[in-house]
C-alpha cells in the first residue's frame, strides 16, 4: 500500500486535531476532541496532560474512523502544539506531577516582577528574544518545582522531565523520545537562540535543572517512530514522526511565507502576528519577541512575533459567560447589522495585554457604553477589539522591520468571519489574503514532517500548493481610520493595571 499522506496532530488550547494531508495540501481526514479548562483561581489557567493526550489520542482514532484513510497510508506524522504550556512528569511512571500551566496563566506574575527588579531584563532579552513574562515556561517550571511536594528531589534524582506540549506528545508516542524543536525552546526563557541551546546561566537564575530540559532538535528530522501498544493505533507503529513546530511559526510556514517580510496573522484562541526575517534575529525595539521560526535544512531562521491573549476567545466569552450570542456566525450576524460600534470599545484584556504592552495587570473593558448601544454594536465591538489589537501589533512590528506590509496572510477559525477580515483590512490599510485552506497550522506541521521523509523535497514545491480563497481590500477614509484608533488606544489606557490597584 503505497504511503502518500502526511498525518499532523494539532494540540491547541481548547482542543486536540488530527488531520490527514495529501501530497496535494488537500485535507483528506479531520478529527477534533474537545478537553476541559480549568481554573482554579482568578488569572490561572491549567489542563489536565492526560486529557491532553487522551484527547490527542482519541482524535488519532476518529480521524481514521470513516475509512478514507488508513494508517498503512501515512508516511509520516508532524505535531504542532500550543506553546509556552509547560508540562513535568516522572519518567519512570510517565504521570504528571502536576497539571499542565497553561501559557494564558497569569500566576507567576510576581516572580516576573521580582526577575526584572533583580536586573535580569537585559540579559533575558539579549539571550532568548524574550521579555519577561509570565507568558513563557521558565517561571512556570520554577512554580511546579518550588509548589509541588518532591518534584525538585525528583529533578535532583534525575527522573523528572519537563516539555511543552509537543515534546510531551513525542515522548508518550515515540516510547521516550525527549526531545523539543528549536521554534518551541525558543518560548522558555531559557533557549539561547543565537547558539540554539540550553543557558545555564538562565537555568540558574531561575532555578530550572538543566537535566530535567529535553534535547533541541529541528522542526524537520526524525525524531523516533509511533510505537505499538497505543489503543487501537496499533497499525501506526513505525511511522516515523519527523516534523514538530509550535502553533504560530507552523502556520508562518504553512503560508508559505518563507520570504524575509511577509507576515500572517492567525486568529486562534489569541492573535499571533508574525513576520519572516530570514537568517538574522531582529532585536525588537517595540516590545515585540523574537524567535526561532523553524530549524530546516540545516540551518535556521528567525521571526519577529507579537501576540493578544485573547482573540476568539472574546467570542467563546460572548457566547458562553455573557450568552449574547448562540454561535460564532451570530456575532458576524449581528455586527453586520450595523455600521459601527456606535462609539463602544471592547478591550477583551481577559488575561492580561500582550505586546507591544506587555501589562500582565491589565484586564477587560467595554467603554463608551451610552443608553443606544445593544447588542450588535456589542458584537462588533468585540470584532473590532481583536482587530484592533492586531493592528498595534503590526504597527510595531513595521516599526522594527522598516518593511511596510502590503499584505497579510491569515488563518485560524475566526479567520472565516468575512466581515472581521473586513475590518481588518480597513483598520491595517494593507489588503488581507485567506487561503482556500485555512489549517494552515497543521499544514506547517504536516510540511515539516514530510520534508523530513522525502514526500516534498522543496519550499517552491509547497509554495505551489497554496490556493486563495478570499482577499480582502480596505475601504475606509483615512480620518475614520484615525478617529476610531484613538478611541481604542483611549479604551487601553482605561484597562491597563486594573489588577493592581
Amino acid at each position: 500500500m503505497p504511503r502518500d499522506y502526511i498525518l499532523a496532530l494539532d494540540q491547541g488550547t481548547t482542543s486536540s486535531r488530527a488531520i490527514v494531508f495529501s501530497r496535494e495540501g488537500k485535507i483528506v481526514a479531520k478529527s477534533q476532541k474537545e478537553f476541559p479548562q480549568i481554573y482554579p483561581k482568578p488569572g490561572w489557567v491549567e489542563h489536565d496532560p492526560i486529557e491532553i493526550l487522551n484527547s490527542q489520542l482519541a482524535a488519532l482514532r476518529g480521524v481514521f474512523a470513516d475509512g478514507k484513510v488508513s494508517p498503512g497510508e501515512i508516511a509520516a506524522i508532524g505535531v504542532t502544539n500550543q506553546r509556552e504550556t509547560t508540562i513535568l512528569w516522572d519518567k519512570r511512571t510517565g504521570k504528571p506531577v502536576y497539571n499542565a500551566i497553561v501559557w494564558q496563566c497569569r500566576r507567576t506574575a510576581k516572580m516576573c516582577e521580582e526577575l526584572k527588579a533583580n536586573g535580569h531584563e537585559e540579559l533575558i532579552r539579549a539571550k532568548t528574544g524574550l521579555l519577561i513574562d509570565a507568558y513563557f515556561s521558565g517561571t512556570k517550571i520554577r512554580w511546579i518545582l518550588d509548589n509541588i511536594p518532591h518534584a525538585r528531589r525528583l529533578a535532583q534524582d534525575g527522573n523528572l522531565l519537563f516539555g511543552t506540549v509537543e515534546t510531551w506528545l513525542i515522548w508518550n508516542l515515540t516510547g521516550g523520545e525527549h526531545v523539543t524543536d528549536y521554534s518551541n525552546a525558543s518560548r522558555t526563557m531559557l533557549f539561547d537562540v543565537d547558539k540554539l541551546c540550553w543557558d545555564d546561566e538562565l537555568c540558574g537564575i531561575l532555578g530550572v535543572p538543566v537535566n530535567i530540559l529535553p534535547t533541541p532538535v529541528p522542526s524537520s528530522k526524525v525524531y523516533g517512530t509511533f510505537k505499538t501498544g497505543v489503543l487501537g493505533l496499533d497499525a501506526l507503529a513505525g511511522v516515523p514522526i519527523s516534523g514538530a513546530i509550535g502553533d504560530q511559526p507552523g502556520a508562518l510556514f504553512g503560508q508559505g511565507c518563507f520570504a524575509p517580510g511577509e507576515a500572517k496573522n492567525t486568529y486562534g484562541t489569541g492573535c499571533f502576528l508574525l513576520m519572516h526575517t530570514g537568517k538574522e534575529r531582529v532585536h525588537s525595539q517595540n516590545q515585540l519577541l523574537t524567535g526561532v521560526a523553524w530549524g530546516l535544512g540545516g540551518g535556521v531562521e528567525y521571526a519577529i512575533e507579537g501576540s493578544a491573549f485573547n482573540g476568539g476567545a472574546t467570542i467563546q466569552w460572548l457566547r458562553d459567560e455573557l450568552r449574547l450570542i448562540s454561535s460564532a456566525s451570530e456575532c458576524d450576524t449581528l455586527a453586520e447589522s450595523v455600521p459601527n460600534a456606535n462609539g463602544a470599545y471592547c478591550v477583551p484584556a481577559f488575561t492580561g495585554l500582550g505586546a507591544p504592552y506587555w501589562d500582565m495587570y491589565a484586564r477587560g473593558a467595554i467603554v463608551g457604553l451610552t443608553r443606544g448601544v445593544n447588542k450588535a454594536h456589542i458584537a462588533r465591538a468585540v470584532l473590532e477589539g481583536i482587530a484592533f489589537q492586531v493592528k498595534d501589533l503590526l504597527d510595531a512590528m513595521q516599526a522594527d522591520s522598516g518593511i511596510a506590509l502590503k499584505e497579510l496572510r491569515v488563518d485560524g477559525g475566526a479567520s472565516v468571519s468575512n466581515i472581521m477580515m473586513q475590518i481588518q483590512a480597513d483598520l491595517l490599510n494593507c489588503s488581507v489574503n485567506r487561503p482556500a485552506m485555512v489549517e494552515t497550522t497543521a499544514w506547517g506541521a504536516a510540511c515539516m514532517a514530510g520534508l523530513a521523509v522525502g514526500v516534498w523535497h522543496s519550499r517552491s514545491a509547497l509554495l505551489d500548493l497554496r490556493e486563495v480563497k478570499k482577499i480582502f481590500e480596505p475601504r475606509m477614509s483615512v480620518s475614520e481610520r484615525a478617529q476610531q484608533y484613538a478611541g481604542w488606544q483611549k479604551a487601553v489606557e482605561r484597562a491597563k493595571g486594573w489588577a493592581d490597584r
